[in-house]
């Protein structure tokens, strides 16, 4: 299937994750034309870039229509898609399909691990309401099988079969 990478983006550091019952920080998350990946460690200059072995959220993917749902349903007003901090906004494929799933994006292999889950911090990133608007449809979490670099525009997303079962215990 053809998809579209629209958005890519890294941070340094993390503004809600391990922040239960803390306030948020303010690292910023910056755009980027591409990224490169490692297989097994994550993306380059990324707060997740060798963040435990075999982390199953080296990478995210967020869909791209769900964001636009969520900037005109729930803020009802400007958004920027970088408020959900998740690394690849896609466009053209249904994230929650790919959950257990090997797949190819640009020729770059992937396993899908698990939805990655909104918090309730996302409240506080968009509007009241967010948390409860994303619940099924917070992104994709995924490992990297292969070193490579994603560049924004229009690819072939081939699913290869499912995961090794090492996902679908998580």
């Amino acid at each position: 299937m053809q998809v579209t990478l629209k958005h890519l983006y890294i941070s340094d550091g993390h503004n809600y994750f391990g922040r239960y019952g803390k306030t948020s920080l303010g690292y910023l998350i910056d755009e980027k034309e591409s990224l490169e990946l490692v297989a097994g460690k994550g993306i380059k200059g990324d707060r997740f870039f060798d963040y435990e072995e075999n982390y199953k959220g080296q990478i995210t993917f967020f869909d791209h229509a769900v964001y636009e749902k969520v900037r005109d349903e729930v803020v009802k007003g400007e958004l920027e898609p970088s408020k959900f901090r998740r690394n690849v906004i896609i466009d053209g494929v249904d994230l929650n399909s790919l959950i257990g799933k090997r797949f190819t994006l640009d020729g770059i292999e992937f396993t899908g691990s698990c939805e990655c889950s909104p918090c309730f911090w996302m409240d506080e990133a968009c509007a009241d309401g967010t948390l409860e608007f994303l619940v099924g449809k917070g992104g994709l979490r995924a490992r990297i099988l292969d070193d490579g670099e994603l560049k924004t525009g229009v690819y072939n997303l081939e699913v290869l079969g499912d995961a090794p079962s090492r996902d679908e215990e998580e």
